[in-house]
């Protein structure tokens, strides 16, 4: 039988090898990781009191920031439980709009922000749905193509969010969802007024009722797996063991 030559190995070009080295392995670590969460739930749910106790626990007890969209109901809160933060109101919301006062609150340094609520950016005034609507007027009326400028700004906004250097709470107001069945309507549950697939985006989505309940639906810390928590305290409960979870150090293998 007979038998393959060893192998030549020659050299690479310099610049293959620069390229290779933007891909290269490093040991896993969440050093440096900020929060990313969402609370959703319906009017009187306790979605901005929850996520500003939050945001105050994330913070350590710094000054955060509020970008607000709710009519100042935030700021109904300044000073209870010694919670301070600076806040900015908006009553249009132009998803752009959003990326750039993220990169204020970045430039201030805040070391969360709040977005009370994220739900605007999609339906309420210059919101996405609006932009799409705008313009389809360019693609003859084709609402369809009209998504070629709306999700390019949907998809920027979401991005400005995951790349904020701090930690982002943010909430959104959620609406019972309905299919069809046999020809019946059934309730299948409730969804967040913003694009769907939205709370795969964060790090922990939790969703309130309007008992002031709180069911953690999704976790990537494990402490809060599935949790459900009456009346919850968002500092204690929320913020304290996802802080404690992003600042531990990985366990030493052999």
């Amino acid at each position: 039988m007979s038998q393959l030559p060893p192998p030549v190995r020659t050299t690479r070009p310099a610049q293959q090898q620069d390229a290779d080295a933007q891909f290269a392995f490093r040991p896993a670590s969440k050093a440096g990781r900020k929060a990313r969460l969402s609370i959703q739930g319906a009017s009187g749910s306790g979605k901005t009191w929850t996520g500003l106790s939050i945001a105050h626990g994330l913070s350590e007890g710094r000054k955060f920031a509020v970008i607000d969209t709710e009519g100042g109901a935030a700021s109904l809160y300044a000073g209870i439980g010694g919670i301070q933060f600076d806040a900015v109101s908006m009553d249009r919301y132009d998803p752009r709009d959003l990326v750039r006062v993220l990169d204020s609150a970045a430039t201030a340094g805040y070391p969360t922000v709040f977005v009370d609520s994220l739900s605007h950016f999609w339906k309420g005034t210059d919101g996405t749905l609006d932009q799409v609507e705008k313009a389809k007027a360019k693609y003859g009326g084709n609402k369809f193509a009209g998504w070629k400028d709306g999700t390019p700004l949907q998809n920027d906004m979401v991005a400005a969010i995951l790349a904020y250097p701090g930690h982002v709470v943010a909430s959104m107001r959620s609406y019972t969802e309905w299919v069809l069945e046999g020809g019946k309507p059934q309730r299948v549950g409730m969804r967040p007024e913003q694009r769907k697939g939205i709370e795969y985006e964060f790090d922990v989505a939790v969703a309130m009722d309007l008992d002031n309940r709180l069911e953690v639906l999704k976790s990537r810390c494990p402490d809060l797996h599935r949790k459900v928590i009456e009346r919850p305290v968002g500092a204690r409960d929320i913020a304290a063991p996802l802080l404690a979870w992003l600042n531990a150090s990985p366990e030493p293998t052999e």
